[in-house]
């Protein structure tokens, strides 16, 4: 049975649907501008999933435009390879090793597989767990690492545990759930060292909101040939969470073997995509202008959560992170009775939340409601 098909067994089971939607034209058109102007029509302003609010680059728009006519056709080999080979371009790294996809539970599933029932994968925790609960599905077994006490990927103690029974450790960098970033020149002689025992996957999901990206990704040692996996997705600055697709850069026998598995597929990736990631990726100015814009309003966040003397992070990413002084639970429905959702709390840290930031209109409301929250008893 190929590795493709027991995902979708994984998925069948989880009560998920596996499939691409369609954007009509006239919602494609309601993305935002830097200066937050928006044609979103939520009943109340939505900070809670890390979206990107100012939406994708007019060209992505423009491209998926074109495209509709052909929604009847699948996604063919061509379309696909262009893509990687357009991918491989950008990161300078080999076609065959570029796997395109949101492949994070799927890599987990197939890393689980290859090592058999006992093998273990080291995360750090709080996180986010799609590619651990895949693997543990498959009889792997999850070892949790709690963040240091600067809230960061706590290199020391996760080299401590590395073992002969260690298949994967899995970071975030800048870590989800609380935007901090590991010191550069530490966190990749982490990975050069830690590859040599056990492959190590960096999911790089925010890290295109830090100003030096490209000098930190550490695509530069899947390039030096180490053992590390570097994934990245098109639903953050890019602002294709509705039409998710990513890819991981990966050792090249890796990569090869994940193909074989099907993973990547051209008809499973959507025709519409990967026409949009490819009009996204060419489009580094609106990349660049998300970037800058959200730093500034990151900014602001930031010294208002000093101003309020609540401790916080420091947050790299498109979201603040802080100790709100009550269980989060609380605050978040001080802030809904004032249109503001901030989503679920994030045990162990039961009092901190976490604000997606959004166009700058919304953040003055969610300031707002936050200075009212804290006032309420």
């Amino acid at each position: 049975m190929s590795l493709y098909l027991s995902r979708r067994e994984l998925l069948k089971r989880s009560g998920i649907v596996v499939g691409t939607g369609v954007l009509a034209p006239k919602l494609l058109l309601g993305s935002a501008s830097p200066d937050g102007s928006s044609t979103r029509s939520a009943s109340s302003v939505r900070l809670s999933l890390n979206e990107n609010p100012y939406g994708p680059s007019p060209d992505v728009v423009r491209s998926v435009q074109l495209e509709l006519g052909r929604l009847n056709c699948y996604a063919d080999e061509t379309l696909s390879r262009r893509f990687a080979e357009q991918v491989a371009a950008y990161e300078q790294v080999s076609v065959d090793q570029v796997v395109l996809g949101e492949i994070l539970d799927v890599l987990g599933l197939y890393l689980a597989r290859s090592a058999g029932p006992g093998s273990e994968f080291m995360y750090s925790t709080p996180g986010y767990l799609a590619l651990i609960d895949a693997a543990v599905s498959a009889g792997g077994t999850g070892v949790p690492v709690p963040l240091n006490a600067q809230y960061q990927n706590d290199l020391t103690t996760l080299k401590s545990k590395l073992n002969a029974r260690t298949r994967a450790i899995y970071l975030i960098n800048p870590h989800n759930r609380t935007g901090t970033i590991n010191d550069d020149q530490e966190f990749k002689s982490f990975l050069r060292e830690s590859g040599q025992q056990s492959v190590v996957i960096v999911d790089e999901a925010y890290l295109e909101y830090t100003s030096d990206f490209a000098a930190r990704s550490a695509v530069s040692l899947v390039r030096e040939g180490a053992n590390v996996v570097v994934f990245r997705t098109f639903d953050k600055i890019h602002g294709l969470a509705g039409m998710p697709i990513g890819y991981a850069l990966a050792p090249r026998a890796m990569a090869d073997e994940l193909r074989k598995q099907g993973v990547g597929a051209a008809e499973d990736l959507g025709r519409l995509n990967l026409v949009g990631a490819s009009a996204a990726l060419a489009d580094s100015a609106q990349v660049e202008n998300t970037r800058k814009t959200v730093a500034k309003e990151r900014e602001l966040w930031l010294s208002l959560l000093s101003e309020l003397k609540l401790p916080h992070t420091d947050a790299q990413a498109n979201f603040v992170f802080f100790d709100a002084g009550r269980p989060q639970p609380i605050l978040a429905a001080a802030m809904r009775e004032r249109g503001v959702d901030i989503g679920r709390p994030h045990p162990p840290y039961t009092n901190w939340a976490r604000i997606t930031i959004g166009l700058p209109a919304e953040n003055r409301l969610a300031q707002t409601a936050l200075r009212a929250a804290l006032k309420q008893s």
